[in-house]
C-alpha cells in the first residue's frame, strides 16, 4: 500500500531535504519536528518515491519544498511538466506574462536561468535521489518493491533525458559530481533498466481506489514507457524503432487495462470523467495504468490537479451541467491563467466555426465529447501583444475538474480530489496506431484505423469507416486526445513540428503573433546553469 495516499498525512514520513546546487549529492536527513519520526525506514522511503510525483515536501503545501530555495508550486511535478511540454506548443498560452518564466514558455525562449524548468529539473533529480537512497539501503529487503522504485528512478532519467538531453547520471548517493551521459547512453539505461525489472513487478491489473495497491506501478507501466521510449527512439538515438513500440503497446492493449467506456452519469461523459475528483472510484481508473493520487485532505499540493483546475478557470467558467460555476474549487481558486491558442480549438473546429457557448455546449457543437472548451463571452480571435494578458481573450480549457460524477462532495474544497492518470491506455491505442502507419506507408492499418475508432466512439465522434488515417491525422489525433496532459511538445518533435525549420506555427510561436521557426537546438531544454557551476563534468546543450 502507498500510504501516503489517500490513507494517511505525509507529513512525518520522512524529513529530507536537498540543496539545488546538488541534485545528486547527499540527503540530509533532518527533523521538522522532535515530536515527529525522523528515523528512515524502507516504507517511507518507498513511499517517498513515489510521493515525489505528486506532492512538494512533507509539510503539506503550504510546508517546506523538498527542494531548497524554490516553492513547492514552481517545482511541482506535473505543473512544469505541463508548462515545458504543453505552454510550449500549439495547445495552450499563459496570460501570467508578470510571472518569471511564463513569456518564455509562452514564446519559446527559455534558457539556463530559467526558473520553473529549474524546478522542474531538481524536482525530477530529487526523485532520483531518494530512489537512489532506497535502492542503495533496502534494495534487498523486497525484490518487487525493488523493482517499482527502479522503475520510479528509470522514469525520472526519462523525463531528464526527453527534456534535457545530456544529463547527469548516478545510481549512488554520493557528494562526488555526477558524470553526464549522452541522450544515447541515458536511453540505452532506461530501456535496460524496464526490460530488467518487468519480470518482477506485479502483475498488470485494473484498479480503483479501494484497491490498496492502487497508484504503485506494475508490468503495464512498464509496458507503456517502453512503448514511449521506442516511439520516440529515432529522436533520442537516431535510430527509429517503430516494431517495438507497437509490440509493447499492444501489449497494454491486450492486458487487464482498457479505455473507460462508462455510461454518461449526471451529465458527465465518459470522457470527462477520466479527470473528475472521483475518477479513482467512478470506474475510469480502468484506464489509470500509472495515476499521481491526489486527495484534497491528506495529498494537498498546488503543483498538481490544483494547478490543472485552478489555472484554467476563471469565476464565468461553466463545465457542469446544472450551471455550477467553475471547477468546485473555492472561488478564490479561479486563477484566470492558461487558456487555448486558437490551434488547439480549430483541431475540433477546423472551420474555424467555433461558437462561443460554455463547455457544457461544446462537446455538442464539436461533435467529439473531448472539445471541453468554454467560448461563452470569450473572443477566441485575439492576436495582438496586449490581448495576451486577458483571460477571455481566448477559450478557457475546462478538461480537469473537482466535481464528483455521482454528485457526493469533494472532500476538502481548497485542494482537489482529482487524481492524474500519468499513464493512460489510450496512450497505447494512439502508440500502435502511429508505429504501425510508420511501417505500412504512413498510413494505419486496419487495426490501427480500429483502435482510433474506438477512442472516436468513446468519445461520440465521428468514425471512419472508409480509408485510412494518416500522420497528420495522428498528429492530431495525439492532441485531441490528451492535450493538457503534458505530451504535446513530445509529440511535436516527433513529427518534425517543433524546432527548426519546420514551417509549422501557431499563435505565437517564437514569439510573434502569427508565428516563426525557431532553432531545432530548443527541442531540448538548457541544462540549469546553477548545476553547470558545481559540476566540472558537465557541459552545456548545443545552442544555450
Amino acid at each position: 500500500m502507498i500510504q501516503y495516499i489517500k490513507k494517511i498525512a505525509p507529513v512525518a514520513a520522512l524529513m529530507l531535504t536537498m540543496s539545488i546546487t546538488s541534485c545528486v549529492g547527499d540527503l540530509d536527513v533532518k527533523p521538522i519536528d522532535p515530536n515527529l519520526q525522523t528515523e528512515i525506514t524502507p516504507d517511507n522511503l518507498f513511499n517517498k518515491c513515489y510521493a515525489n510525483f505528486g506532492l512538494a515536501g512533507n509539510g503539506g503545501p503550504d510546508g517546506d519544498c523538498d527542494i531548497d530555495g524554490l516553492d513547492g508550486g514552481t517545482t511541482g511535478f506535473v505543473r512544469q511538466l505541463f508548462n515545458s511540454n504543453d505552454l510550449t506548443t500549439d495547445e495552450a498560452i499563459c496570460n501570467w506574462t508578470g510571472d518569471e518564466g511564463i513569456p518564455e514558455f509562452n514564446f519559446n525562449n527559455y534558457g539556463g536561468s530559467h526558473p520553473m524548468l529549474k524546478g522542474f529539473y531538481y524536482r525530477l533529480y530529487f526523485g532520483v535521489t531518494v530512489c537512489n537512497q532506497y535502492i542503495n539501503n533496502f534494495g534487498d529487503a523486497d525484490k518487487q518493491k525493488t523493482a517499482e522504485v527502479r522503475f520510479i528512478r528509470a522514469l525520472n532519467y526519462y523525463f531528464l533525458m526527453d527534456a534535457f538531453g545530456n544529463v547527469p547520471f548516478t545510481e549512488k548517493v554520493s557528494a562526488e559530481p555526477a558524470k553526464q551521459y549522452t541522450r544515447k547512453e541515458m536511453y540505452d539505461y532506461v530501456e535496460k533498466e524496464l526490460l530488467a525489472i518487468e519480470p518482477d513487478l506485479m502483475a498488470a491489473q485494473a484498479k480503483t481506489s479501494s484497491d490498496p495497491n492502487y497508484g504503485r506501478v506494475d508490468k503495464a507501466a512498464a509496458w507503456l514507457l517502453l512503448s514511449r521510449l521506442y516511439l520516440n527512439a529515432e529522436i533520442y538515438t537516431g535510430t527509429p524503432q517503430w516494431e517495438k513500440a507497437a509490440k509493447y503497446a499492444k501489449m497494454v492493449i491486450d492486458s487487464p487495462y482498457k479505455l473507460y467506456t462508462g455510461a454518461t452519469k449526471n451529465g458527465w461523459t465518459a470522457y470527462q470523467q477520466l479527470f473528475m475528483g472521483d475518477n479513482g472510484e467512478n470506474g475510469a481508473s480502468v484506464e489509470a495504468v500509472f495515476p499521481i493520487l491526489q486527495d484534497g485532505k491528506t495529498t494537498a499540493s498546488y503543483g498538481t490537479s490544483v494547478f490543472l483546475i485552478n489555472a484554467c478557470y476563471d469565476a464565468d467558467a461553466v463545465v457542469n451541467s446544472n450551471g455550477a460555476k467553475g471547477g468546485n474549487l473555492y472561488d478564490n481558486a479561479n486563477w484566470s491563467g492558461v487558456r487555448a491558442r486558437p490551434n488547439l480549438i480549430a483541431k475540433f473546429f477546423p472551420n474555424n466555426n467555433a461558437p462561443q457557448v460554455t463547455a457544457v455546449e461544446m462537446p455538442r457543437e464539436a461533435g467529439d465529447d473531448r472539445a471541453l472548451f468554454d467560448g461563452a463571452g470569450r473572443d477566441l480571435k485575439a492576436v495582438n501583444s496586449k490581448d495576451i494578458a486577458v483571460f477571455k481573450k481566448g477559450y478557457a480549457v475546462l478538461k480537469f475538474n473537482n466535481f464528483y460524477s455521482t454528485g457526493a462532495a469533494a472532500h476538502d474544497l481548497r485542494f482537489a480530489d482529482t487524481d492524474f492518470f500519468m499513464f493512460r491506455a489510450a496512450e497505447a491505442y494512439l502508440t500502435y496506431a502511429e508505429a504501425t502507419a510508420r511501417t505500412n506507408g504512413n498510413q494505419t492499418t486496419a487495426e490501427g484505423t480500429d483502435l482510433i475508432n474506438q477512442l472516436h466512439a468513446r468519445a461520440h465522434a465521428q468514425l471512419r469507416t472508409t480509408g485510412a488515417y494518416s500522420l497528420d491525422d495522428i498528429l492530431d489525433e495525439w492532441s485531441k486526445e490528451f492535450y493538457f496532459e503534458g505530451r504535446r511538445r513530445v509529440d511535436l518533435i516527433r513529427f518534425h513540428k517543433f524546432g527548426g525549420n519546420v514551417n509549422y506555427n501557431w499563435a505565437w510561436k517564437g514569439g510573434e503573433v502569427n508565428g516563426r521557426n525557431f532553432s531545432e537546438t530548443r527541442n531540448i531544454f538548457a541544462i540549469p546553469t546553477s548545476d553547470l557551476t558545481v559540476n566540472p563534468n558537465l557541459k552545456q546543450n548545443a545552442g544555450y
